[in-house]
């Protein structure tokens, strides 16, 4: 089996293994939660599902960009959130509801809304780009479904063993993505060049950088819910996004190109927006404790002003 055949499996595997580790943190009522909070589901589907798909198919033509990586840029416009979002927000927040929440609905509803979007695109373009609901049922269910009912169920079952192994399976799944990723970047190195060089870099870089803004737009006035639907809408599952690309272009070693440096560019991109974030987070944090710190001491004050004046 060659480098460029064994990818897709270890993506696979490696997401797999991380959906695991946030299931392993998480709770059936986090992956509800969503659900139980309509109006931002479906601004989250607005951001990701509608708007970041109609900026990437612009930019992808505005660019004229080689007809593989137009629809691998686009495919990955279409598919769903990664699974290793939800750690992000969850490191940052301390809260799991609305990350794990986003990564159980845009799973299950990609089922029914990544094939419509694919024959949206087919009209739109003219490009004959068809992947069955079968197809993304199966890659949603091995990838996310699965690993996260297993995580959910071992933290029920035995949650100290599971809050134990959750971050060493993580680190297995990051291990593994990187390992492959080297090598198939080396032996398609011409095809890395010539992304490189093509305006196809640049506009990933745009593609990234709208999807941050509208995301942290849509995300509501809590700050942690922006930073989740951010990195949601910015970056996509590279699995779903190959299957996508490689349907029309297969092969082709420019959609994997794109889609790795897609991860890539999204991940350098995320840390200043991140670190942002945590400011934001840290200097709300000081103003509260300072408030409640005036409160107490107002009360305390009031308390002994009652008490003399008692005596």
């Amino acid at each position: 089996m060659t480098i460029t055949a064994m990818v897709p499996l270890a993506i696979k595997v490696s997401l797999a293994l991380t959906v695991l580790s946030v299931g392993l943190q998480a709770t059936p009522g986090d992956a509800r939660w969503l659900f139980r909070h309509p109006a931002l589901l479906v601004r989250s589907l607005l951001s990701m599902n509608v708007i970041m798909p109609l900026i990437a198919m612009y930019v992808a033509i505005a660019f004229d960009v080689h007809p593989s990586v137009k629809l691998a840029l686009i495919a990955l416009a279409l598919s769903p959130m990664p699974p290793f979002l939800p750690k992000k927000g969850i490191k940052l927040s301390g809260e799991t509801s609305y990350a794990v929440g986003l990564l159980a609905a845009a799973s299950l509803l990609s089922i029914l809304l990544v094939p419509a979007s694919v024959y949206t695109l087919t009209a739109l373009l003219e490009t004959p780009v068809h992947i069955a609901p079968s197809v993304v049922a199966i890659l949603v269910g091995e990838v996310v479904l699965l690993p996260l009912a297993v995580g959910l169920l071992c933290r029920r079952i035995l949650p100290a063993l599971s809050a134990r192994v959750a971050n060493p399976i993580a680190m297995m799944g990051t291990i593994l993505l990187v390992l492959v990723a080297i090598p198939l970047l080396i032996e398609a190195w011409p095809a890395v060049k010539l992304v490189l060089v093509n305006g196809t870099l640049l506009a990933i870089v745009l593609v990234a950088i709208a999807g941050l803004g509208v995301g942290h737009l849509l995300g509501g006035p809590a700050i942690e819910d922006r930073l989740v639907l951010a990195l949601s809408t910015a970056s996509r599952h590279p699995a779903i996004a190959i299957a996508i690309a490689q349907a029309t272009f297969p092969g082709e070693k420019l959609v994997t190109v794109t889609v790795l440096l897609e991860l890539v560019v999204v991940t350098l991109i995320s840390v200043p927006y991140i670190s942002y974030i945590k400011r934001e987070v840290r200097e709300r944090s000081a103003l509260a404790a300072g408030n409640s710190q005036t409160r107490l001491g107002s009360a305390r004050t009031t308390y002994l002003v009652d008490r003399r004046a008692r005596r």
